[in-house]
């Protein structure tokens, strides 16, 4: 139970690093922060070889998707060091950090692929919108824009967990 609880607290600061630290102009701190968490995470995992993939591909997943929406004009981030509609390093990091919880404080969502659209579906648009709220983007998402998050994040969330599976061979991390 311990791990579980020091993983969800990890996920929340780096969360905040990274969508605080783009409000207030410094994008570096949420990629910054990423890499003690990170490096907790993967000294923790029982398979360090599985979580690897697992971020690497949510990375990729996470800087595409995210990409596709900036694009679409579903969301617009601030401190874009990457031109336009690239997604910036402190939105993969937050892909990142979240994949870093699948296999550890999201473990209950491993095989209940329906709980975890419907997770993904509501806590999406929510942590997109919050982080508008902080000052993350430009302007705040449109409802529609909320409805693309939910859709998107409704699909990618049993997906990732999918993956987390998939890449550690139905290993979960020791609590």
């Amino acid at each position: 139970m311990t791990r579980k609880i020091s993983n969800f607290i990890l996920f929340q600061a780096a969360w905040f690093a990274a969508v605080l630290g783009a409000a207030k102009g410094m994008p570096w701190l949420g990629p910054l922060a990423m890499v003690p968490v990170l490096g907790v995470h993967l000294t923790l995992a029982e398979n360090r070889s599985g979580e690897l993939k697992l971020l690497v591909g949510a990375g990729i997943l996470g800087f595409l998707f995210d990409t596709a929406l900036v694009a679409a004009g579903v969301f617009m981030p601030v401190a874009n060091l990457l031109p336009r509609p690239f997604s910036p390093p402190w939105m993969v990091a937050l892909w990142l950090n979240f994949a870093a919880t699948l296999n550890v404080s999201l473990a209950w969502l491993r095989g209940h692929y329906a709980l975890a659209a419907a997770f993904g579906a509501v806590g999406g648009p929510l942590a997109y919108y919050s982080g508008a709220k902080m000052g993350a983007t430009e302007v705040l998402p449109s409802q529609g824009g909320l409805l693309v998050l939910a859709i998107v994040w409704g699909v990618m969330t049993p997906v990732l967990v999918w993956l987390a599976r998939v890449f550690t061979d139905g290993k979960k991390t020791p609590e």
